[in-house]
């Protein structure tokens, strides 16, 4: 007999699931961070379209060695209880999944390590071994979020309202319009004003209690 899914929590990544915004990192590398980290404030704060934005900002990036993912990937930190809380949501028979505005190219192995269940990122355009400055496929935007949370609880049989989105930014106000429970964390004035639930330490087991999960 298969047992129901309890919740499916779907966190977005950067400055959520991870402690950085990946796009900064990379920037760093390209020597672009100050412009770069001026235009992600802009589209967290809902100022600027984040689509414009990404492709303002992955411009940037042009001619970066691809050796520059794993160079990034070894700054990522991940956010303080996310370990905790993907393994107590999955001992409860609930999933998770990301949904990211960054890149797969850094996101994947973080995302297998932590033993999340389904996660969607942007891919960067490369040529000959460097990134070209564009995108390839369709960009995840506020839009493709709310999609992925509604597709992925289409999979695993997860009714909307038992479905949490977790985010700290404005393109995560879709998906959290969409769920059953949507939660601020460390975020943006325009998303605590929003969100049903608010965490302000830099904690992702302090969504547990909210859940029931832990008292």
């Amino acid at each position: 007999m298969t047992v129901p899914v309890r919740f499916l929590v779907v966190l977005d990544a950067d400055s959520t699931l991870i402690e950085d915004e990946v796009i900064e990192l990379l920037a760093d590398a390209a020597g672009s961070l100050a412009l770069v980290a001026a235009v992600t404030e802009q589209a967290m704060s809902g100022e600027i379209d984040f689509a414009e934005s990404l492709r303002l900002r992955v411009k940037t990036l042009a001619g970066l060695s691809t050796a520059v993912f794993e160079e990034v990937g070894r700054r990522v930190r991940p956010t303080l209880g996310a370990k905790d809380l993907i393994d107590t949501l999955h001992s409860n028979g609930s999933r998770v999944g990301v949904v990211s505005g960054g890149f797969h190219e850094v996101l994947d192995p973080i995302a297998a390590a932590l033993g999340v269940d389904h996660w969607r990122a942007n891919r960067l355009e490369v040529a000959d071994g460097r990134l070209t400055g564009d995108l390839v496929g369709p960009i995840i935007d506020a839009a493709a979020k709310a999609v992925a949370l509604k597709e992925w609880a289409e999979l695993e049989g997860v009714a909307l309202p038992q479905t949490i989105a977790v985010g700290d930014g404005a393109n995560d106000l879709q998906m959290m319009r969409v769920a059953g429970l949507g939660i601020a964390f460390n975020a943006r004035p325009i998303v605590r004003a929003q969100a049903d639930l608010a965490v302000d330490a830099r904690d992702l087991s302090q969504i547990l209690p909210m859940l029931g999960l832990r008292g």
